[in-house]
């Protein structure tokens, strides 16, 4: 039994050192903060630990973690938590560096779209961030967020329509495609 156990943790460590940046970008995310972001992760992986036996075993464990978060946060943010996705000083942040094809993420000036994020319903800034920051398929979105694929399709156009109505960040995608 011990070395079931130990197979178990080791698998679980395994996972946890594989998925750890992206659960944190996904959590920043959603939450704006750093320091609520491990929160959030921490949190969801003493959840998905004691359940890992069963989420280990899941067809997707990264998409039954993802889940879990989403949920944790929707929780919180009932509660009425007041989010600050745009920090008045990020020198605390860890920057992520820019994939080469990842527009978003090779933008100078962050902050318009961090802001622009934050003024977004909690369900359309979910559905925006795992469509088009995680590059989850609707499917997985909806499995995620827990609801249908036609509310995600919804909440998403709704959240890029107001997006594209921001000035600033119109001008950043027209600046970053002059380049």
């Amino acid at each position: 039994m011990g070395d079931r156990k130990r197979a178990r943790d080791d698998e679980f460590q395994s996972f946890v050192v594989g998925r750890w940046p992206r659960l944190m970008r996904t959590a920043f995310l959603l939450t704006g903060e750093q320091h609520a972001a491990e929160d959030l992760v921490q949190s969801t992986l003493e959840q998905v630990y004691a359940a890992w036996r069963k989420v280990g075993s899941a067809d997707d464990p990264e998409a039954y973690v993802r889940r879990v978060m989403i949920n944790a946060h929707a929780r919180r943010h009932r509660r009425r938590l007041k989010e600050f996705l745009a920090p008045r000083d990020d020198s605390g942040l860890v920057h992520e560096v820019a994939d080469t094809g990842d527009r978003i993420a090779q933008a100078d000036d962050r902050s318009a779209l961090l802001k622009a994020l934050a003024e977004l319903p909690a369900r359309q800034r979910e559905a925006v961030v795992l469509r088009y920051w995680e590059d989850l398929t609707e499917t997985q979105t909806a499995e995620a967020m827990g609801c249908s694929v036609g509310t995600v399709k919804s909440n998403a156009a709704k959240g890029i329509a107001k997006l594209r109505a921001i000035p600033a960040l119109a001008e950043m995608v027209t600046q970053g495609w002059r380049d």
